[in-house]
């Protein structure tokens, strides 16, 4: 076949357009395939940074599963002799309880046995606040009369009296009241513990000591007077504590003796 040329011309214009085409449609398509690449490769280092984010967290709370573990091991080593102290209570208790019937049923002799011992004991102790502390056990003896009143106050009450009358022997007190006998006039007492009961004129001129042995007050001299201001200062908080120098009402071993047989009621 021959060719004129300018059919010639046609043929290579037409396949240099078609060179042209395909030429330019390839860097498209490389485009888009290098796109697409790093859109994988993302998508990839997501997933990657994901799971490593979530390893990191499992590891982390293994770690602190570790630690509380550890603790908890402490604290029950900690507290094991604390339970064996509390279940050595719990057996001491309960062989307490299995005795409670019979203990229930002994109180009520008790109680009026102490009631009684303590009415022995003010009626022979030296006569501070005799009127308030024999009222005392009076009301007990009532109260251990009263069927409306529960044992477990009953008890309460007596003990709350014996500890009343043994702190009498354990501090100081002043306070001012009437002095009794022939010679009845408003004083000031002081009181050492079970030891020594005073009492001094409001002028500061007359003073006393009580003497268990006389059953009555002996007169103090004028050093013991200053002594017995010096012991009111003091019980009223008005100068420091410091040694008094009075003769006593009661020697100390019988005042202790006496103590010592309350405490043991």
């Amino acid at each position: 076949m021959t060719y004129s040329p300018s059919r010639l011309r046609l043929a290579v214009a037409g396949l240099a357009l078609l060179l042209a085409g395909s030429v330019a449609a390839e860097p498209t398509t490389v485009r888009d395939e290098a796109l697409d690449a790093q859109r994988s490769q993302a998508e990839l280092q997501a997933r990657i940074d994901s799971a490593d984010d979530a390893v990191r967290d499992k590891l982390q709370a293994l770690r602190q599963a570790r630690e509380e573990t550890r603790r908890l091991h402490s604290y029950n080593a900690e507290l094991a002799p604390l339970v064996e102290r509390q279940a050595e209570t719990l057996d001491r208790r309960e062989q307490a309880l299995s005795t409670l019937s019979a203990t229930r049923e002994a109180l009520p002799g008790l109680m009026r046995d102490m009631v009684e011992r303590l009415r022995a004991w003010v009626e022979s102790d030296m006569p501070f606040l005799h009127d308030e502390r024999l009222a005392r056990v009076a009301s007990l003896e009532r109260l251990l009369g009263d069927p409306e009143t529960g044992r477990d106050e009953k008890l309460s009450r007596v003990l709350a009296a014996w500890r009343a009358e043994l702190d009498y022997g354990r501090g100081i007190d002043a306070w001012r009241g009437e002095l009794g006998g022939s010679d009845a006039r408003e004083v000031d007492f002081l009181r050492l513990g079970r030891v020594g009961w005073y009492y001094l004129t409001p002028d500061g001129h007359r003073g006393g000591v009580w003497s268990v042995e006389a059953g009555g007050w002996q007169p103090l001299d004028d050093a013991a007077l200053a002594e017995v201001r010096k012991g009111l200062a003091i019980a009223h908080e008005q100068r420091a504590p410091e040694l008094l120098d009075l003769p006593v009402s009661r020697s100390v071993s019988s005042s202790q003796s006496q103590a010592n047989a309350g405490e043991g009621a």
